[in-house]
């Protein structure tokens, strides 16, 4: 009975003291795509994820019933680094839905003028100069903005009802709002202001120094089977060092013992497939999540997750291998030969035949894909040919009775074969990542192989040229780039010995590997040279290679393979694509394939679409 009173208290005390409008809440996912499209229109970096903010402790005055519930002390502040612009996850300060979506769209203009600021300025004037900036370049969004300011002011604390201090800077930041660029010195006050809706906040600072992530750390694999629900918010976190195991005996027993003991929890997460179940909701109710890193060694057991095979045991390089440079998005500079791209090839890769499950299948496609083979035709209009073309001699005639000049060169018809010109060469992601399990029945890396199996068979029927390479990477003086199959080779049991010799790698450095692709597919001469990327993530690798400046990196290779005249395209299994592969290829330049067990036959589809 004491519990079910007090859950009935503690419900109805949340919902008394809550200061939004439930009803009237409208949400980022709501307003996700317009969100990011909007941003970049108004000029924004194009660079920037939208991605929810985290809570934040804000430390302002509340009321009395906001203090009894135990609410209203962490606030989700609009702000942008240098990787995302983070916009609150829920907007319901403002008591319609049309108002919380016009904030969400005037935030989002404000903060694409941020980068046309005074960058020393302080938060408080940059917010005015943005503001001044936005109503000049967007005069349509000045009644909105104004509505936003009325409705604002209503639902914060009148400066009536504050301390001196307090309401001197409430003045202040009403006179900020209303007349934007009026206000040059700002109060001091023994408390923070409430979080102002209407303006961008500095983003927050790490809470810990960052250790140096370990080689051979646990970055190795995802646990299979069971999906993982998308978490996108940014969230604060330090590094920590772990406290000493206290004795599991009470005695001597300490009271304030207890909260230490509760706030870390030792976890293998390598070795313990059972996660705990609450760890998720944990998380989120956390301001700062601290990580501890446990020295402690299992007994009995070996890592060599990522630990280089040794000569005798890894795969042939060809030849020395390449440098090739790398773009860093900060300096806004191409790195000259930063990276080293070495060519493998399988050493254990015996002849084979097409896997059983996968023949009638493959000899479906290739009578699908037969179609496509070049094959004997009639040129129109030849100067010379086995026989006249009628439409070219009335042309000639008609030209002649008309009395202007006619010429007599191309009035035959010429039997000949009609060629497709087109070279293509699909690279795949062979990271660690592939390694992880599709459903219960399969890996990533098997859903690779496959496609490439079918891709190549049904090539193989249309007599188009093409290539098939893999990659991976460990830091950027170890890109592999495992060759396949290349444009000199015939499709034959050897290639297919190869196919079925490719497994997970390490990385994803897709930078380095888009150019050694493009270097190699700039070579063939063809009027249409196709560039198809297969992964299933974003680049990354053990260094700094990750976030946006893997990101820019790839988008720099991508922008170098159109200059030499090549199509690049993208097909994907990464359910978070639609956050940076526009970005990367373009609007049309990319393709999200839901379900990976479809992917070796929508690869086919999609190549016949590409191709036509």
């Amino acid at each position: 009975m004491e519990e079910q009173v007090g859950a009935l208290w503690h419900r109805w005390i949340t919902r008394m003291a809550q200061p939004s409008t439930p009803e009237a809440a409208v949400t980022l996912t709501e307003m996700e795509k317009t969100a990011g499209l909007l941003f970049r229109a108004f000029g924004g970096d194009p660079g920037l994820r939208v991605v929810p903010a985290s809570a934040q402790q804000q430390g302002a005055r509340r009321g009395w019933l906001a203090r009894i519930a135990g609410v209203g002390d962490t606030v989700e502040q609009a702000c942008r680094d240098g990787e995302t612009l983070q916009l609150p996850g829920q907007l319901a300060v403002l008591p319609s839905r049309a108002l919380n979506r016009d904030l969400y769209l005037w935030l989002i203009a404000l903060a694409a003028t941020h980068d046309s600021v005074e960058a020393d300025a302080t938060w408080w004037a940059r917010n005015q100069q943005a503001t001044q900036i936005t109503l000049a370049r967007y005069p349509g969004l000045r009644s909105r903005y104004w509505r936003l300011v009325e409705a604002v002011l209503k639902v914060r604390m009148s400066p009536t009802q504050l301390p001196p201090d307090e309401a001197a800077q409430e003045t202040a930041l009403r006179q900020a709002l209303q007349e934007p660029g009026s206000v040059d010195q700002w109060p001091v006050a023994r408390r923070p202001l409430s979080a102002v809706p209407l303006w961008l906040y500095p983003p927050p600072a790490p809470a810990g120094t960052q250790r140096k992530r370990k080689d051979a750390s646990a970055d190795a694999r995802q646990p299979s089977g069971q999906p993982v629900a998308r978490d996108r918010q940014r969230r604060r976190a330090e590094y920590t060092d772990l406290p000493e195991r206290q004795n599991p005996f009470l005695l001597p027993f300490r009271a304030e013992s207890l909260l230490s003991w509760a706030e870390f929890v030792r976890v293998n997460r390598p070795d313990d497939d059972d996660s705990a179940p609450d760890a998720g909701r944990a998380a989120h109710d956390m301001p700062v999540l601290s990580l501890a890193q446990d020295d402690s060694s299992t007994a009995a057991r070996v890592r060599f997750d990522l630990d280089l095979p040794s000569a005798s045991e890894d795969d042939l390089p060809l030849g020395p291998g390449l440098p090739f440079p790398e773009w860093d998005y900060r300096k806004r500079a191409l790195l000259p030969d930063y990276c080293a791209v070495q060519e493998m090839l399988a050493r254990r890769a015996t002849p084979c035949e097409l896997p059983l499950l996968l023949r009638r299948t493959a000899q479906r496609l290739r009578r699908q894909f037969e179609v496509l083979r070049p094959a004997r035709g009639w040129r129109s209009a030849q100067p010379e040919g086995e026989e006249f073309d009628l439409d070219a001699c009335v042309r000639y005639a008609a030209d002649s009775a008309s009395g202007e000049a006619g010429h007599e060169r191309g009035l035959y018809r010429q039997l000949a074969r009609q060629e497709r010109d087109l070279a293509c060469l699909l690279l795949a992601d062979l990271s660690l990542s592939t390694d992880a399990w599709v459903n219960n029945h399969g890996r990533v890396i098997e859903m690779i192989r496959d496609s490439l199996f079918l891709f190549a068979e049904a090539l193989a029927a249309t007599g188009d040229r093409f290539a098939l390479y893999g990659f991976s990477s460990r830091k950027r003086q170890h890109v592999r780039v495992q060759r396949i199959k290349s444009f000199s080779e015939r499709y034959t049991a050897t290639i297919r010995g190869r196919i079925n010799a490719i497994k997970p790698g390490y990385y994803t450095r897709m930078g380095a590997a888009v150019r050694y692709a493009t270097l190699a597919l700039g070579r063939q001469v063809a009027a249409r040279r196709l560039l198809l990327l297969l992964t299933d993530g974003k680049p990354n690798d053990l260094d700094h290679y990750e976030g946006r400046y893997g990101i820019e990196d790839t988008r720099m290779a991508l922008i170098e393979a159109r200059r030499a005249g090549l199509y690049p395209f993208c097909v994907t299994i990464d359910q978070e694509a639609d956050d940076y592969l526009p970005y990367l290829f373009g609007k049309d330049g990319f393709v999200l394939i839901r379900h990976p067990e479809d992917l070796p036959r929508q690869l086919l589809l999609l190549y016949t679409r590409l191709t036509a």
